[in-house]
């Protein structure tokens, strides 16, 4: 039973970090950059097509784009954890 316990512990992990990854990679093949702008207007971009079309968003499928969304809010100038200049 531990080690089952320990296996499913591992295989979340990974699924975390294989997750970070792809999101990471998603921003970089879009070339955006979390802290250049706060965390409400990063929303506003997601609130509209037009925006979401410029920046390459809208043909993402829904599961990349409530990813995107959330990694790039949680990353904003004005949130807890900023990315800085050449950190992804």
């Amino acid at each position: 039973m531990k080690t089952l316990k320990i296996k499913l512990a591992l295989i979340l992990l990974l699924s975390i970090s294989v997750h970070a990854e792809s999101v990471e990679a998603l921003v970089k093949k879009l070339k955006l950059f979390p802290a250049s702008k706060a965390m409400v207007q990063w929303e506003r971009v997601f609130k509209s097509e037009r925006k979401m079309k410029r920046y390459k968003i809208a043909n993402l499928s829904m599961q990349d784009r409530e990813r995107l969304e959330e990694y790039l809010i949680n990353h904003a100038i004005d949130s807890d954890t900023p990315t800085v200049a050449g950190e992804i």
